[in-house]
């Protein structure tokens, strides 16, 4: 599913792990537990891959390390909106990065 993923950009790396940090929140506040879960999931599975890139070394691997505590914080622990709003600024960020080097 993800055979590509070393090949993309950190921008659009991070882009995807926020659209479905987006999809879980959503699910989440919508009571559908296993559709939050799947997308809480591709999320984690998603910036575990960007921390497995050799590309993001020091600083910046640093930096999507603590993004990943602050997603399974505010997933699982926190759910406090101000948070989850800070956490969509960032990855909306690197998304409209993304699509800025596309088009």
């Amino acid at each position: 599913m993800y055979d590509n993923w070393h090949t993309l950009t950190l921008d659009e790396q991070l882009g995807n792990a926020g659209s479905d940090y987006e999809r879980a929140l959503r699910w989440k506040a919508k009571g559908q537990q296993a559709l939050f879960e799947n997308a809480f999931a591709r999320t984690l599975e998603q910036i575990d891959l960007t921390l497995a890139d050799e590309r993001w070394a020091g600083a910046r691997r640093r930096e999507i390390a603590r993004a990943r505590e602050e997603v399974c914080r505010e997933i699982l622990y926190e759910d406090n909106a101000s948070s989850a709003a800070e956490l969509q600024r960032y990855f909306l960020a690197f998304a409209t990065a993304a699509r800025r080097q596309v088009g």
